[in-house]
């Protein structure tokens, strides 16, 4: 089979046939930069058989590692045995699980990604700073945000006070034991965070040579898309796996999509880039999304941005000309008459057409109006919300169990399993008595819970059969599918007798929907053979739990949770100063880093269209007078 790349034009041509040395590849939305780099990818497999080396792909979120192995086994079947395609945090887990041993870090170690967790953790390593004799008044929850600025900013251990003292912050030498005792912390008790996963994995690649070059020498070819998005710590992290000898990078970028720098990206990492690899540059400037009205308003609005790479060309449409009204403009009295407004206007939409429809806006509070304003029309919204954790009782329950069968003296996973089992089976039990009766046997809370539930004798029939099937295969033999197995039929079967859970069925089973889309794509990922437990349970700390969006439902979208996607009819509101741009970019000024990133956030939301866009404002927002954004000026669309 020989992968088909008669459909591509002369500069991805160009792109996809990059062989040896790094390149960037300048690429605006919907320049097909994605499908570039999967024919790359699945060329450089297939001109490769029988040899050994793999391909590193990595990207930033996981739907968008996932849509890239889906691509590249449509082009090559079997291809996820020569690739790893990934994101940052995800290579990062398979790295230091292989080899965090060096820095004393168990394989089995638990991602936290709940604040509350973390700030734990550090009240912590507050306290041992005051027993080494430093001042402290703070608590984690007032220090989390100066340690997670440490972690992404690449600061070592011993130039945490250092780097403290010249920013001027007040008890520097403390905060710097607080955060060295952190990174202690986490690693003694075999957890890890966001920030420290990176942070540790560059210690590694940094202070472990063997370790890095054997990520050189079996990573011939490293490709990254979205590159703009990297923050300072994934960089460093980039720079070390590339083996330098033959620089083989093939990055992906648009400086005009940088719309994170509250999370560390920065628009001169692009120049980093081609200064410390000095890149070749290829740009696509055909966009095959937008109709030309929008790529023209587009290209109108990001020529203001002063610092912007002028390497890259204006957007080309590739798309012909259509009717008239593929833009609008509409004004307002008041927010609330804009939303309603919006909400008319998609319910008048035919029902192939309805769901194809996206709003858009700066912030959640606006959208949280227009989705009232659109089940006032008798059409169902749907917004977008990270979520950590499930939270339906069967599902806790059954993470918990996983992660106590994990690491059998986790109090905090043995409380969950408690609550969470207490409520479905209505009985009572205590995890001091648990833990006590542990001690005088194994020391494992999970066979000790186990005992202490089927001693209740008012167990239900059903539940202490389908226990004695299940737990044990759990707790002696590590069987965790035959236990999850078991699990959903014991739930199912307590959903179908009409037995209360956690008083939402419902719940349960989206849930149970989303649990099976996620260890699905973790066996994608990796391979069903290497998805042992702790990979699994790392693997979905990894995640957010949220549902896929109903497919009967209008999204509703944050610009940042809508970047990589794309719809047919695009409604941009809230088009206001102090809202887009926001009102701490109008403070800062017309030139500066905040209101640039601003106007790619406009700009990004834009380019969403793949038929029609309406931008709405308002005179009046929640009280207050607003002037229309200077952004729709810029795109001439308002005097």
């Amino acid at each position: 089979m020989t992968v088909d790349l008669s459909s591509l034009n002369a500069n991805q041509l160009e792109s996809v046939n990059w062989n040896e040395g790094p390149l960037l590849v300048l690429a605006g939305p919907g320049a097909g930069k994605t499908r570039v780099l999967t024919c790359r990818i699945a060329r450089l497999i297939e001109e490769s058989s029988g040899k050994y080396f793999r391909i590193l792909g990595l990207t930033f979120t996981n739907k968008a590692a996932a849509e890239m192995r889906r691509r590249i086994e449509d082009l090559v079947p079997n291809a996820g045995e020569r690739t790893l395609l990934t994101t940052f945090h995800s290579f990062s887990v398979d790295l230091l699980r292989q080899h965090g041993s060096h820095i004393g870090l168990r394989p089995d170690f638990t991602i936290l990604s709940q604040s509350a967790d973390r700030e734990t953790v550090l009240n912590e390593a507050i306290e041992r700073a005051r027993k080494e004799q430093y001042e402290l008044a703070y608590r984690g929850e007032q220090l989390l945000p100066l340690v997670t600025w440490l972690l992404d900013n690449c600061v070592r251990v011993d130039d945490a006070a250092g780097v403290l003292q010249k920013h001027e912050a007040a008890s520097a030498e403390g905060i710097a034991a607080s955060y060295r005792n952190y990174r202690n912390l986490m690693i003694e008790n075999s957890h890890l965070d966001f920030g420290c996963l990176i942070a540790e994995t560059l210690e590694l690649l940094e202070n472990k040579p063997p370790v890095r070059k054997q990520v050189n020498r079996i990573y011939t070819y490293v490709c990254v898309d979205e590159f703009q998005d990297t923050n300072l710590a994934q960089y460093r992290i980039l720079r070390k796996i590339v083996n330098p000898t033959t620089k083989n990078l093939f990055v992906v970028a648009d400086g005009d999509q940088i719309i994170y720098q509250w999370n560390g990206a920065n628009p001169e990492r692009l120049n980093s880039l081609q200064r410390d690899f000095e890149m070749s540059v290829l740009s696509l400037p055909q966009n095959y999304r937008c109709p030309p009205e929008v790529i023209d308003v587009a290209n109108k609005l990001i020529r203001h941005n002063a610092s912007r790479d002028f390497e890259k060309p204006a957007m080309i449409a590739y798309k012909p000309n259509g009717s008239n009204n593929r833009i609008r403009v509409k004004r307002f009295d008041s927010f609330a008459n804009e939303a309603d407004w919006v909400a008319s206007d998609i319910a008048l939409q035919t029902k192939s057409s309805l769901f194809s429809c996206v709003v858009l806006a700066r912030t959640r509070r606006l959208l949280a109006e227009v989705l009232k304003a659109l089940s006032s029309k008798d059409v169902s919204g749907y917004l977008a919300m990270r979520k950590d954790e499930f939270i339906s009782k069967p599902m806790v329950w059954l993470h918990a169990m996983l992660r106590l069968a994990n690491a059998r003296q986790d109090r905090e996973q043995l409380r969950r399993v408690c609550n969470s089992f207490s409520n479905m089976a209505e009985i009572e039990l205590f995890v001091g008595d648990i833990i006590s009766d542990s001690a005088v046997a194994d020391g494992d809370y999970l066979r000790a819970w186990y005992r202490a539930v089927m001693r209740q004798e008012n167990l239900d029939c059903r539940t202490r059969k389908f226990l004695h099937a299940a737990v044990p295969r759990l707790a002696d033999r590590l069987d965790f599918r035959s236990f999850v197995e078991l699990s959903f039929g014991w739930f199912d079967d307590m959903s179908g007798s009409g037995a209360e859970t956690d008083g939402s069925i419902s719940e349960y089973q989206e849930e149970k929907g989303t649990w099976t889309s996620l260890v699905t794509e973790i066996s994608s990922e990796l391979g069903p053979d290497r998805v042992t437990l702790n990979v699994l349970l790392q693997g979905l700390d990894l995640r957010s739990k949220e549902p896929n969006p109903p497919k009967d439902a209008v999204p509703c979208f944050t610009i940042h949770a809508a970047k990589g996607m794309e719809f047919d009819h695009v409604y941009l509101v809230g088009l206001v100063e102090d809202q887009l741009p926001s009102w701490s970019a109008v403070k800062k000024g017309a030139h500066s880093q905040e209101m640039q990133e601003e106007r790619r956030n406009c700009f990004v939301a834009v380019t969403r269209s793949q038929e029609s866009l309406t931008l709405t404002y308002s005179r009046d927002l929640f009280g207050w007078t607003k002037k229309p954004s200077r952004f729709l000026k810029e795109m001439e669309l308002v005097s």
